[in-house]
């Protein structure tokens, strides 16, 4: 479980970050972040099935021949973790360049200011 709760603190990190850099509210960083958790959700249950299951199966054939293979949880918690991977590298995109630090626009762009969560009036 150790692992979990690093991930739950890794998430948490994401959170305060983009808090200080005001884009919590913003609807690509919520909906990136949201896919973030479920893949993080997807990572868990992976790993447990990998642990109970073991990360090798068989197959027997019809005439009873029996054929060793990588236990498919293994190349889904590979490709989820690329995923997870590059989702996290979008969410620190939207940080960076939809954050507070843009000080030298004059005026805040309307689509910007809808997308961070405020009033477009």
């Amino acid at each position: 479980m150790k692992q979990k709760l690093n991930l739950e603190q890794q998430a948490k990190e994401i959170l305060k970050i983009a808090e200080e850099s005001g884009v919590q509210s913003n609807f690509f960083f919520l909906t990136t972040f949201k896919r973030y958790q479920v893949q993080l959700n997807i990572l868990t249950d992976l790993e447990k099935t990998i642990k109970e299951d073991g990360p090798i199966a068989t197959k027997e054939y019809v005439k009873g021949r029996e054929n060793i293979y990588t236990h498919p949880a293994v190349s889904e918690y590979n490709r989820t973790t690329d995923s997870a991977n590059r989702t996290v590298q979008t969410l620190m995109k939207i940080i960076k360049d939809l954050g507070k630090g843009k000080e030298d626009d004059e005026e805040e762009d309307p689509l910007l200011k809808l997308l961070n969560g405020g009033d477009n009036e």
